[in-house]
């Protein structure tokens, strides 16, 4: 029994595309986070919680610089509090074609009337693939320093591997810490595993 517990802890799929072909993976599992600096730390925590649903998690000690960490959906967002706020971008037309980040979306009509209740400027664009009769429904965003955050119906996609991709590795239960759901006053081992 405990074998097949550690067994299914450590399944990924994996859908091989070279046929046969082997190359060596490496022993990635998931995005972990990104990381962003920003002017006020504070401001951003605001922003990822309350518009994005991010919650505040503890930070190691060890780090003695000023930011926060943030987590939710399988992945965490790393703010660092800026030294040089001429670094940062600068707020600017939303282009969809410049980087961002992007979170998939269950509800776009709720994301929508949320950040039109927070008068966040948004752009709004709908994309059709023809080939495969998919919509995409996108909103494009910035964060208080600028940067990009694209909210998508991506789902509605197929992945589909072109030419010589390789192995898309899928992780089924791993891809999530372990996360703690009681307060941390206590030395008691309750976590919740994915």
């Amino acid at each position: 029994m405990e074998d097949d517990k550690a067994k299914s802890k450590n399944e990924v799929m994996r859908v091989d595309q070279n046929h046969g072909d082997e190359q060596q993976q490496p022993p990635l599992m998931a995005l972990n986070h990104v990381s962003r600096v920003c002017k006020n730390v504070e401001e951003s925590i605001d922003f990822y919680t309350k518009v994005l649903g991010f919650v505040e998690i503890e930070r190691p000690p060890a780090f003695d610089f000023d930011g926060a960490w943030l987590f939710n959906y399988g992945v965490g967002v790393h703010l660092v509090q800026s030294k040089d706020h001429e670094k940062l971008p600068q707020p600017h037309n939303l282009d969809p074609m410049d980087n961002h980040i992007s979170f998939q979306c269950e509800d776009m009509n709720a994301i929508e009337r949320k950040l039109k209740e927070l008068n966040i400027k948004c752009k709004k664009r709908t994309v059709e693939d023809d080939k495969n009769g998919s919509v995409i429904d996108q909103l494009f965003f910035n964060d208080p320093d600028g940067f990009m955050i694209e909210i998508c119906n991506c789902e509605n996609l197929k992945l589909v591997p072109a030419g010589s991709l390789g192995k898309i590795m899928l992780p089924l239960d791993r891809h999530n810490p372990p996360i703690q759901v009681q307060p941390n006053n206590n030395n008691n081992n309750d976590h919740i595993h994915n």
